[in-house]
């Protein structure tokens, strides 16, 4: 299921975060998908942010839903959400694996097993939530002026 991007309404004088929500079956999703959906939502940030901290997102999303779709059954789901002031993105993918993240020691001559690290250099910490079935697994990505160009 597809929830659009959009502003949600409130009570209140302000509006909510932006947010993008997506989930999928036992089918792989579509990585590109997930990137695009990243760059679809922060577009509408303003003022515009600069490509690198798009970019750094977009790695975050493509790692944390690659791992999903490779190491769980399904179904899995993923939700954006900008917090306020647009300080930070938090990515957050849901699946069905009990298995926790895990982190490979560095070895340049592996292909592939370096995703994590990739998302704890671009992010603030990576945090595992245990479910009922499965797990949640959650980064905040920078997207001030510490992540600028």
């Amino acid at each position: 299921m597809d929830i659009p991007l959009r502003t949600h309404a409130t009570t209140q004088d302000r509006p909510a975060p932006l947010r993008y929500s997506r989930t999928w079956g036992t089918g792989v999703s579509s990585i590109a998908e997930a990137r695009d959906a990243v760059a679809a939502l922060l577009a509408r940030v303003r003022p515009a942010l600069g490509r690198r901290p798009v970019q750094d997102a977009q790695i975050v999303v493509s790692e944390l839903v690659t791992n999903a779709a490779q190491h769980a059954p399904g179904p899995c789901a993923l939700r954006l959400e900008l917090l306020p002031g647009a300080s930070a993105l938090r990515v957050t993918v849901t699946d069905t694996s009990p298995e926790p993240p895990r982190r490979h020691p560095p070895d340049p001559r592996r292909v592939g097993g370096h995703g994590l690290h990739l998302v704890a250099m671009l992010s603030r910490g990576l945090e595992v939530t245990w479910l009922s079935r499965g797990k949640r697994v959650s980064a905040t990505v920078p997207l001030g002026p510490a992540a600028a160009d």
